[in-house]
């Protein structure tokens, strides 16, 4: 039950930023208190790829054991870990506002959470 749930979870809100980074960018990063280029497409290239993550999160939530299963937890956990190195180093940065510290926070409990589902406990078989 807490796999699925943390995958679900991981998928809604993936989904969410996804579209908001696809659709409304720069109104996404003002509440950061960031300006984007409005000529750069890397916002919503980030966002394509939070909402195919979230799709791969969304369809394989009740997946219960497997060589897939497992690959899709490494996985997860291989991006949670580098997007709080990321979100660290922005958060770091004087641009921006306090409200950076939220992403870091995020990333935290995905990247302690798909840890304990890859390195913690038994792996799925």
């Amino acid at each position: 039950m807490r796999l699925t749930l943390t995958m679900t979870v991981t998928a809604i809100g993936s989904f969410l930023f996804g579209l908001a980074y696809l659709l409304v960018p720069n109104c996404l990063a003002s509440l950061y208190g960031l300006t984007l280029d409005p000529a750069s497409q890397y916002p919503r290239f980030f966002g394509s790829v939070l909402v195919g993550f979230a799709t791969l999160l969304w369809l394989s939530r009740n997946v219960t054991s497997g060589r897939a299963l497992r690959a899709i937890l490494v996985g997860s956990f291989v991006a949670s870990c580098t997007g709080l190195v990321v979100a660290i180093i922005q958060a770091l940065d004087p641009a921006g506002n306090a409200l950076q510290w939220s992403t870091v926070v995020i990333y935290l409990l995905l990247s302690l959470g798909y840890g304990d589902f890859v390195l913690r406990t038994p792996p799925p078989r």
